[in-house]
């Protein structure tokens, strides 16, 4: 009570050395008391708001923030959310969710269509049909290519790798072979992008 009195009549132009001594207090207890004061308070509530958009990789916004917060039992409206989020500068990053796989506009010689949109093969490992798609994780993304029998309509080949490549389609392309076996005339089709177009891709096959 005496520091805060003390406070008071500095505010009114009263020398804190001058209040301390009548109030026989100490100068250096009031000065560590009114640093402490100045420390800001730790809020509960921001700790866990922060842990919790770090959790989602920075991409949760105020929403789903306050859905996060709700499941370990903290009830927080989406106002408050906004502005601890604002105090705390914390900004989603918003990621792409669609990455482009085919790149067919390439000066790489392409084979001709020999499927020619014959989707119904009447035998196995007469006709396979590959491509390349991607994985959103944790860590970034993740491509994925694979090989599947048009007959039984089942994936016989994969591979995946941090990066689009020739190395990845003729990894897939090698699995299926070496678990199927496929004799001389086989059709492999695919979407005619540089990775299939490849030199490392054309040797795969000769």
């Amino acid at each position: 009570m005496s520091y805060q009195l003390v406070h008071q009549l500095q505010k009114e132009a009263i020398p804190v050395k001058q209040t301390c001594r009548v109030l026989s207090v100490s100068r250096s207890g009031y000065y560590e008391a009114q640093r402490r004061s100045a420390k800001p308070v730790l809020c509960k509530a921001s700790v866990h708001l922060k842990a919790a958009f770090m959790a989602s990789h920075q991409s949760y916004g105020s929403r789903r923030l306050v859905t996060a917060m709700q499941n370990q039992g903290i009830q927080i409206g989406r106002h408050k959310v906004r502005s601890l989020m604002r105090k705390a500068a914390l900004k989603p990053v918003w990621k792409r969710k669609f990455i482009h796989t085919t790149h067919s506009r390439h000066d790489l010689p392409v084979a001709a269509n020999v499927l020619n949109r014959q989707f119904n093969p009447v035998a196995p490992d007469t006709a396979y049909v590959s491509d390349i798609t991607y994985i959103s994780t944790g860590t970034g993304w993740l491509y994925l290519a694979i090989v599947m029998d048009l007959y039984a309509r089942r994936i016989i080949g994969w591979a995946m790798a941090p990066n689009m490549s020739a190395t990845l389609v003729c990894d897939a392309l090698s699995m299926a072979i070496q678990q199927r076996q496929p004799v001389s005339g086989l059709i492999v089709h695919s979407d005619r992008d540089s990775q299939y177009a490849s030199e490392l891709t054309f040797c795969f096959f000769n």
